[in-house]
């Protein structure tokens, strides 16, 4: 069988010479003929396009209607939708006005404690100017600083803060002082009365601790070991 593969007139190759093949018997023992590409093919008689035979063998596409979307079958979300279909009210912002009462009565108060205490004729000037004061803020001359200003002032004054409450009156006369001017004399001398009394309540009060201190110690007289 090798004898077809090797060309003729070679029978006397040597044991380990590899054979010669000849290109004529190798052309013979091919595989099909292929169709040469320059070659026409015959159109159909009937005129339809010829379909290939791979194409032919499948089914036809599948008909119906288009898979849902995935976005589309998700319902929205809830927060969305609230947001969406609830609208916020326009509600107005109300601050929390400064009452005239809450300023004077605390005022009053502290000018009446100085009574007794300092001349009448300071105390007259202080309530002037305190009724300047409720004038003007009744009638609506007062900016909203002032008033709040006054609110933490009196706070400060009712706590016995009297440097605290001196320096709101400084900022007072600094910032406002065509509002203020007429009145907050009359405010800064309160402060400083108050702050005087309160001083003396309290050197009296430690003069009464230590007497009754005194009283309580017997001389000569001494405790039991």
């Amino acid at each position: 069988m090798a004898e077809l593969y090797v060309k003729p007139g070679n029978k006397e190759r040597g044991w380990n010479d590899p054979p010669q093949f000849s290109y004529g018997l190798q052309t013979l023992a091919g595989g099909p003929k292929r169709t040469p590409l320059t070659k026409r093919i015959a159109a159909p008689q009937d005129g339809s396009p010829r379909v290939p035979a791979s194409q032919t063998s499948q089914g036809p596409p599948p008909m119906g209607p288009p898979p849902p979307s995935s976005q589309a079958s998700r319902p929205p979300p809830v927060g969305s939708y609230l947001a969406s279909s609830v609208k916020p009210a326009n509600l107005p912002v109300m601050e929390s006005e400064t009452l005239l009462e809450d300023v004077l009565k605390p005022l009053k108060e502290a000018l009446e404690d100085c009574r007794g205490h300092t001349k009448k004729q300071v105390c007259d000037d202080i309530s002037r100017r305190l009724a300047l004061l409720q004038e003007q803020w009744a009638g609506g001359k007062l900016s909203v600083s002032v008033k709040k200003r006054m609110a933490l002032l009196v706070q400060e004054l009712s706590s016995h803060q009297w440097d605290a409450a001196d320096n709101i009156h400084c900022s007072l006369m600094v910032d406002h002082v065509t509002e203020v001017s007429q009145w907050m004399v009359g405010v800064k001398r309160l402060i400083a009365e108050k702050r005087n009394l309160s001083s003396e309540e309290e050197a009296n009060e430690e003069k009464s601790t230590a007497t009754a201190e005194e009283f309580q110690t017997v001389p000569g007289v001494q405790e039991a070991p």
